[in-house]
């Protein structure tokens, strides 16, 4: 039950830290470097920020993302 409680802690720490650098940053995310909890490493990467619209996510048909320079794949609507 500790463990749960400290992991629930430090995803409510990291999204409160991504909200604000979303802010910052215009739009963007940066995610930091992490094992899930099936030990796959992710390695750190920038994301757009979350918000009410799939239209402008990175991942969408029609657009791109600027740092990789990958296509979005996925359909806005559901």
């Amino acid at each position: 039950m500790r463990r749960v409680l400290v992991v629930a802690g430090l995803l409510s720490a990291l999204l409160i830290g991504a909200t604000a650098q979303a802010r910052s940053s215009g739009g963007r995310v940066h995610v930091p470097g992490h094992t899930t909890k099936s030990g796959t490493h992710v390695a750190p990467h920038v994301r757009s920020a979350p918000n009410s619209t799939k239209r402008d996510n990175w991942s969408s048909k029609g657009n791109v993302n600027p740092h990789t320079g990958k296509a979005g794949t996925k359909n806005t609507t559901p």
